[in-house]
């Protein structure tokens, strides 16, 4: 006698959808296209546009990594970018990452578009993978003592130092900085090339986790939710208690004077 097979039902099929992977989809919306049934064609149609977003995620993945090869060449490239510029306490933070074309990092984007979950997961997939990893923290006395713009250039030295490579290119978010012979710029470059997303991405994980613990040695600042930057309820903390060591003197005089007016 036969098995006890049935016809699949609605909610069955559905599940089966919903499960499978991208190489699956495409046989099973073959074999459910003509199905009648409302919920399957829901289903299928869900799982049309979930394909649609993965294939759009993927390219978009390929396409970093296809323009850091077009500007790095096939050698080690190196993506730096910063994170706490324009925060007014703990350090300006600059990373540097040299990603192989293989494993790929899927995911991987513009730190800032990321959640903070996301960002850890991806930080953790990056150091693993990763060709090299550097890490340079500029402190803010050294910040207030020669100014952002030539802090922010000892960091991203220091970050290609702390890779303990070569670099055959340097690949860096925004303007041209001059820090490198084998520099090359690109505006918005931490949304668009791999290695400097990469950059990003362990930049902002490594220094959120620094403020983090500076929150508890300098309780009351706010510093694990605002991250060192000027929320409401840092400024007011910063007027109401004066300013700690990881504070950037030069960043905070208008918060004091502007206390001091009323």
């Amino acid at each position: 006698m036969a098995g006890n097979t049935h016809p699949a039902t609605a909610a069955e099929i559905s599940a089966t959808l919903a499960e499978a992977t991208e190489s699956e989809l495409e046989a099973l919306l073959e074999r459910y296209a003509d199905d009648p049934r409302a919920q399957v064609r829901r289903a299928c149609g869900v799982a049309t546009r979930r394909v649609a977003r993965q294939r759009a995620e993927r390219e978009r993945v390929e396409g970093m990594y296809a323009l850091m090869r077009e500007m790095g060449g096939d050698g080690i490239v190196l993506g730096l970018d910063e994170v706490g510029r324009g925060s007014v306490a703990g350090p300006v933070t600059v990373c540097a990452v040299a990603l192989p074309d293989d494993p790929k990092v899927w995911g991987v984007n513009d730190s800032k578009q990321l959640s903070a979950q996301r960002r850890g997961e991806l930080a953790v997939k990056i150091r693993q993978v990763a060709q090299a990893v550097g890490i340079c923290h500029v402190p803010p006395a050294r910040i207030d003592e020669v100014g952002m713009a030539r802090a922010l250039r000892e960091a991203m030295l220091g970050a290609i130092a702390d890779t303990g490579v070569e670099p055959d290119a340097v690949l860096i978010d925004g303007n041209p900085l001059h820090i490198h012979p084998k520099e090359r710029t690109l505006v918005k470059g931490d949304a668009r090339v791999a290695c400097i997303a990469a950059a990003s991405i362990v930049a902002k994980v490594t220094r959120d986790e620094m403020m983090v613990e500076y929150d508890e040695q300098f309780p009351g600042y706010h510093l694990a939710s605002s991250k060192g930057y000027a929320s409401p309820e840092h400024i007011e903390a910063i007027r109401e208690r004066g300013l700690t060591p990881i504070h950037r003197v030069s960043f905070c005089q208008n918060f004091l004077e502007t206390e001091r007016l009323f």
